[in-house]
């Protein structure tokens, strides 16, 4: 357990002070939450706040390129069975968010931080992590995160001599990799259904062979998947000792399983048993506005966010059958990433019989690889027109980050 919370120094309660002032401020001008401004203002005055803040908190971190927002929020479901925690769950997950978050954070035991993964090894730095959680590397934001395989090397070095349990996907060659630099590793089968990142082995350059669905080797060093000693099978988690456990989620659809068992495995780290962890998170039911279903002029919409292509992938194995209408919208704004080549990676072709209409900042970008894939749709200048193109039912709203922000608001969401 941490240390009980010290008082903070003049200065600490200064920044702290001064930080949630700039936040109040953003916040009357209608700017957003604060938390990144305040985060930043923070730091200004006492630029080492963050690991003060930290000092008397036992903290996990949750990074990947998809899923660390639901996981961290699953994780801090389970973990308040063991006392209080304090967590980004709006996922501000760079340094001056994560600052903003612990600074509300005096009495609380548990700190559960999502990390964005450029930022990992300086957040866990500062924060002597007792756990850090890594679920998966794909591509993301290329213009701004750079390649999957430099990443997977900064995590890498960054883990060296760390003395936190990692928690990691074992079925991810690239997780694999970054994590097999540390001293205590718990592998956990989550499983990898975007693959089309890691065909070349991230220790030589060699081909990785994949002969089933579970298995992955590099034939020139031999590097390869660890056996878990955590492993989702179906609805069921499987623990270190062989014992199965339900999962039972609000939440929809594979990959939130797999959530749940990284998860899982995270608050065992704590001493949280399974039964416990599992039981709190089924009380989530929505992410900070994903898979929320939203009335809208008269229409039943449900919100999903994809910001990748593993993310798309993903979420296409969500939504309803056809007919069901579908609205694509898609940003290139700068957090989400200003390069849109990746739109060319997704098989947008799985959409076919789908009634779909299309908006967003880069709604032509999207038009043409949908005509390429011979899928069928609308450009709309607005939700307004799409929601009066598309027939009667029930929507599926696809959209990548900023453009996800962008139809929260229109929906009052």
């Amino acid at each position: 357990m941490a240390e009980s919370a010290q008082p903070l120094s003049a200065r600490a309660r200064l920044a702290v002070t001064a930080g949630k002032a700039a936040a109040a401020v953003s916040r009357a001008a209608g700017r957003g939450s604060g938390s990144v401004i305040g985060g930043k203002v923070a730091l200004k005055v006492d630029p080492e706040l963050l690991s003060r803040l930290a000092g008397h908190l036992d903290v996990v971190l949750v990074s990947a390129t998809n899923g660390k927002t639901t996981t961290t929020r699953l994780i801090a479901e389970a973990l308040r069975a063991g006392g209080e925690v304090v967590s980004n769950a709006l996922g501000a997950n760079m340094p001056a968010g994560i600052t903003s978050a612990l600074s509300g954070g005096a009495t609380a035991r548990f700190g559960v931080i999502e990390v964005d993964e450029k930022y990992l090894a300086g957040v866990a730095r500062d924060v002597t992590p007792k756990a850090i959680a890594l679920l998966n590397l794909s591509r993301d934001q290329l213009d701004r995160a750079a390649e999957t395989r430099m990443l997977a090397e900064r995590w890498r070095e960054g883990l060296q001599g760390s003395k936190a349990t990692v928690i990691a996907n074992a079925d991810d060659p690239l997780v694999v990799w970054a994590a097999s630099s540390s001293h205590d590793v718990v592998w956990v089968a989550a499983g990898q259904e975007w693959k089309d990142d890691a065909w070349s082995c991230p220790s030589c350059g060699g081909v990785l062979h994949r002969p089933d669905d579970t298995t992955w080797t590099c034939g020139d060093c031999g590097f390869g998947r660890p056996v878990p000693t955590w492993v989702l099978s179906g609805d069921t988690v499987i623990d270190p000792n062989g014992s199965a456990w339900p999962i039972r989620l609000q939440l929809p659809g594979r990959a939130n399983k797999a959530n749940a068992a990284t998860a899982t495995a995270t608050a065992a780290a704590f001493g949280i048993p399974p039964h416990i962890a599992l039981e709190r998170m089924q009380s989530v039911a929505a992410v900070a506005g994903r898979y929320d279903v939203v009335s809208h002029r008269g229409r039943d919409i449900r919100l999903l966010l994809a910001k990748n292509p593993a993310g798309w992938l993903e979420t296409f194995s969500l939504i309803d059958p056809p007919p069901t209408p579908v609205i694509l919208s898609v940003n290139a704004r700068g957090a989400d990433g200003t390069d849109t080549s990746w739109l060319w990676d997704v098989d947008y072709g799985r959409l076919i019989g789908h009634p779909i209409a299309v908006i967003g900042d880069r709604r032509l970008d999207l038009a043409v690889r949908l005509e390429v894939a011979g899928v069928d749709f609308r450009v709309c200048e607005s939700l307004t027109e799409a929601l009066q193109t598309l027939p009667p039912g029930r929507i599926e709203a696809i959209a990548n980050y900023t453009a996800f922000q962008d139809l929260r608001r229109a929906v009052g969401n």
